[in-house]
């Protein structure tokens, strides 16, 4: 299962709106991504730093998480 998306994120961005993400980086790549976007941005958006990690990423992808109660 080479290069199938295994990781999952949670974010937030300056808004303190929260995503989740799948991806398959491991924890320091996305670490290492978050510090160059950094370097090139002011304020952060979910939706731009996801648009980053996709460039190294094609496969990554937006999940939605439901709670679930019994």
């Amino acid at each position: 299962m080479e290069g199938v998306a295994k990781n999952y994120y949670r974010i937030y961005d300056d808004k303190e709106v929260e995503n989740f993400f799948k991806s398959k980086l491991d924890h320091q790549e996305i670490k290492k991504l978050l510090e160059d976007f950094e370097t090139s941005h002011q304020e952060y958006y979910n939706n731009e730093f996801f648009n980053f990690v996709k460039e190294h990423d094609p496969d990554a992808a937006i999940i939605s998480v439901q709670n679930l109660y019994y």
